[in-house]
């Protein structure tokens, strides 16, 4: 979790995108293409994957056999201009957006990072959480290596900077890394002539392919960017898989030998764009199929009149749910799409309310209507209450509060801000409990089972490349709702991330 005030100086539940909801992942980009601007290319990919982190961006671009770096603090828009953009030259670069799941914001946390070796300058942006990095940690530290962070970033980049020794080709060092490291990855990987793609064996965190159409080839946590700098998904990069992108095109190989498939849930509840693309489909669909379902298992008892979904994230859920249950869909919750990271500190009774800095209800719609409201999911509880009240003083008869994932009763530990198992209200009260808690009438979250039929609901169409691991219950990592965790030795009462204390995951 972050300081309660950070570098920045303010709240940071008041600048997350939602005030109870998983934390954001990081989002990493790789790009090389002959005779375009790779890192001016690269600026809009992380435009296109802000919504993965705020907190922090960077750059590295490579041109005569040197590496050239910009990275800052706050927003994509913030750190870069026309002026620092110009410095970073050269046909091939990485991104990344951040958001930690642990540590304070820093500079020095800041990705991607960048060393010289024998072999020239690297560079390497990362997606996920090394659930050994305080062991590898302390092996560099024995070994003499200085570490200037608390990152478990920096350990990987030392790791493969010294693995198998000079001379060693940049696959085979990946492989090096892939053996030792536990947990989940995705990578950029930037050289003097080459980027590189790397996906965990547990396939947690999403990487894809695309081909720009000028030529050349990109990587990106998700498809939104790449339709972003207009590039066409080629593929998605395969469990354990590493991909080279240079002047010959792309190659794949296999890096390491890929485990049970365990996609993170969420990416595709909650975390990833809906104009994005998961396994062959839009995941907007996906959202409005766990909507659909949601309607089949939990309909109203005695009915309701609209159904209102809390924005952005809720609305294909709820989408999803009117279109099954028949209820009208309405809006009757307007976000801000203007709060985020400030300067100014709110006064203490903004920060007792701090659902109406983000929300204004429209009575019109809602007075005297059975409310249907659809949320994606309730981590801490902290949101749900204070916006049933504001239906309710907004004229609403009935407010029932529907939620388009099981109950979130674990935490996580592969790079997701979850919470502690003590911050979670489905960990500690029953979900009667929790609807008397936030003032609903009624309370209903989607089965897992339903949850996993509606996530394999794929309309025709197949998975894209995921042959490399097998399937096991759709290949779907749900341990925040079960408490099972990919990862041998890993307890399932893990409460705390004190396990990794010291250690910044980068979601």
């Amino acid at each position: 979790m972050l300081d309660a005030v950070s570098a920045f100086g303010h709240d940071p539940d008041l600048a997350a995108p939602d005030l109870d909801a998983p934390r954001e992942e990081c989002g990493v980009f790789g790009i090389h293409a002959p005779g375009v601007d790779a890192a001016r290319l690269t600026f809009f990919a992380l435009y296109a994957l802000q919504h993965r982190g705020q907190e922090g961006a960077g750059i590295v671009s490579f041109a005569d056999g040197l590496a050239h770096l910009h990275k800052g603090l706050g927003l994509v828009s913030q750190v870069f201009n026309e002026e620092n953009l110009a410095t970073l030259k050269g046909f091939h670069a990485i991104g990344h957006t951040r958001y930690s799941t642990t540590g304070a914001v820093t500079l020095r946390n800041t990705q991607p990072y960048v060393l010289e070796t024998f072999d020239g300058p690297l560079a390497l942006a990362h997606n996920g959480n090394l659930i050994n990095a305080p062991q590898l940690r302390r092996e560099l530290l024995e070994r003499g290596v200085g570490l200037s962070s608390s990152s478990d970033t920096e350990v990987m980049i030392h790791l493969l900077a010294g693995a198998g020794g000079p001379g060693s080709d940049w696959v085979s060092r990946i492989r090096v890394l892939m053996a030792r490291a536990v947990g989940a990855y995705t990578l950029t990987i930037g050289t003097r002539d080459a980027v590189f793609g790397v996906r965990d064996p547990w396939g947690l965190r999403p990487l894809v392919l695309g081909e720009l159409a000028e030529g050349g080839y990109a990587l990106a946590s998700e498809s939104c960017a790449l339709a972003t700098i207009g590039a066409r998904m080629i593929t998605e990069i395969g469990p354990g898989e590493i991909v080279r992108i240079d002047d010959r095109g792309y190659e794949i190989f296999p890096g390491a030998v890929a485990q049970q498939l365990s996609f993170c849930t969420f990416e595709e509840i909650y975390f990833a764009r809906p104009d994005s693309v998961f396994r062959g489909r839009l995941v907007h669909q996906t959202r409005q199929a766990l909507g659909r379902q949601l309607a089949r298992e939990a309909p109203v008892p005695g009915g309701a009149d609209i159904v209102v979904p809390v924005p952005d994230s809720g609305i294909p859920h709820a989408i999803g749910y009117a279109q099954q249950s028949g209820v009208p869909y309405s809006e009757g919750l307007i976000k801000s799409r203007y709060i985020g990271r400030t300067f100014i500190e709110p006064t203490p009774e903004l920060r007792r309310d701090r659902v109406a800095m983000k929300f204004n209800p429209l009575p019109a719609n809602l007075e005297g209507r059975r409310v249907v409201l659809v949320d994606d999911s309730i981590v801490r509880g902290t949101t749900s209450g204070p916006l049933v009240a504001l239906l309710r003083r907004a004229g609403a008869a009935e407010v029932h509060l529907r939620v388009a994932c099981p109950p979130i009763a674990h935490p996580c530990f592969m790079g997701v801000d979850m919470a502690s198992r003590a911050e979670l209200i489905a960990a500690n009260m029953s979900i009667d409990e929790i609807a008397a808690h936030v003032g609903a009438d009624s309370l209903a979250y989607l089965s897992i089972e339903g949850m996993m039929a509606a996530l394999q609901e794929r309309d025709g169409a197949g998975p894209l490349h995921l042959d490399t691991a097998p399937v096991i219950d759709g290949g779907y990592c749900n341990a925040c709702f079960t408490g099972t965790y990919p990862f041998d030795g890993v307890p399932v009462d893990l409460e705390s991330k004190e396990r990794f204390a010291g250690i910044v995951g980068h979601g």
